[in-house]
C-alpha cells in the first residue's frame, strides 16, 4: 500500500497557484519534497494535514481520503513543521502529559528514549531551548504517539552539521520498517541525498520531477570539453549548456549518448539547479 497519494491538488492565492500536483509516496520510503523558498513545499504539507482548504484535488494517507478519514489519519502521520510550536512556558514533561491526552497511541517509554537519545533536558522550559533542541523535542514527540507516516517540512533548516547528521540516521532508522514513510521538504538539498529513495523538485508550485533518487542521478551526467566536442553530442541527448572561459560543461541524457561518450556524476542539487534554469527558460 501506498503511505501517500496525491492527484490533481491545487491552491490558488493571488500571487501564487500550487498547481496540479500528483505525488505517490510508496510505504518503506523517504521522499524529498525539493524547492527553493516559495516554491510550494509548505503549502503542499499544509494541504495534506487539511490545515488549507484546496480548490481541487484528492490526498490519500494509506488509502484514507483526508476529508472523511481526518481523524483516523492524525492517529497515523507525525508532523514537524519549521516552527515547533509548543508554548515557551511548557517542559518536555509536560508536554509528554499533554500530548499522552492526545493521541490514544501515546507510548510515554519511546519519548523518554528518545528524550534521552536527544540528551533533551525533561525539565527546562520549551523557550529557552537553541533551534536544534527544538527541532529534537518536535521530532521526539512526532514519533512518541508511532505514527506510521512523517510530514516533515525543512526539519533541518538552520541546524549545524551534527544535529543534522544525528536527525537524517532517525529518519533512515524509522524508514527500516516497511510500513513506515516519511515525506520531508527541504531546500538544503545535500541532506536529502543522503537518505531519500524518491525526489520530486518543486518550482514556482508546479512539479518539475518525481523520480527514484538512483534512477534520476543514473539518468543525467555532465560533458565537459571544448566547443567542437559540443557540437559532436546529439542534440536530443543535451538539455543545457553552461560556457565559462575554461570550457564548455554540457547536461546530458545518458541513454541518449553515443557509444564511447561518457559523462561525469552529477548530485541532486546540480541536478535542481539545472531544472530550475530549464523551467526559467520556457
Amino acid at each position: 500500500m501506498n503511505a501517500l497519494e496525491i492527484a490533481g491538488l491545487c491552491k490558488r492565492y493571488p500571487d501564487f497557484t500550487l498547481d496540479n500536483l500528483n505525488l505517490t509516496l510508496p510505504s518503506g520510503c523517504v521522499m524529498g519534497l525539493v524547492g527553493e523558498n516559495g516554491a510550494g513545499k509548505s503549502t503542499t504539507i499544509k494541504l495534506i494535514l487539511n490545515m488549507l482548504r484546496r480548490d481541487a484535488g484528492r490526498v490519500s494517507v494509506f488509502g484514507m481520503d483526508n476529508l472523511t478519514d481526518e481523524r483516523r489519519i492524525k492517529e497515523e502521520v507525525g508532523v514537524v513543521l519549521d516552527d515547533v510550536g509548543f508554548p515557551a512556558c511548557l517542559t518536555p514533561r509536560q508536554i509528554g502529559n499533554v500530548l499522552r491526552r492526545t493521541y490514544r497511541s501515546w507510548n510515554d517509554g519511546a519519548y523518554a528514549r528518545l528524550l534521552e537519545r536527544f540528551r533533551l533536558p525533561t525539565q527546562q522550559a520549551f523557550g529557552t531551548f537553541s533551534r536544534g533542541m527544538k527541532m529534537k523535542l518536535g521530532i521526539a514527540a512526532a514519533l512518541a504517539h508511532e505514527p506510521r507516516l512523517l510530514l516533515l517540512d525543512e526539519a533541518t533548516s538552520g541546524l549545524d552539521p551534527v544535529v543534522r547528521d544525528e536527525i537524517v540516521t532517525l529518519f533512515g532508522e524509522f524508514t527500516r520498517d516497511e510500513n513506515h514513510a516519511v515525506l520531508i521538504s527541504s531546500h538544503i538539498v545535500s541532506d536529502l541525498e543522503k537518505i531519500c529513495d524518491y525526489v520530486a523538485f518543486l518550482h514556482k508550485g508546479k512539479l518539475l520531477l518525481c523520480e527514484e533518487k538512483d534512477a534520476l542521478l543514473e539518468r543525467f551526467g555532465v560533458v565537459r570539453g571544448t566547443e567542437d566536442r559540443l557540437r559532436a553530442l546529439p542534440p536530443e541527448a543535451v538539455h543545457g549548456v553552461k560556457r565559462s572561459p575554461y570550457g564548455v560543461e554540457a547536461v546530458v541524457e545518458r541513454a541518449k549518448l553515443p557509444l564511447g561518450v561518457s559523462a561525469g556524476p552529477m548530485d541532486l542539487e546540480q541536478i535542481f539547479l539545472f531544472l530550475i534554469g530549464e523551467a526559467q527558460e520556457k
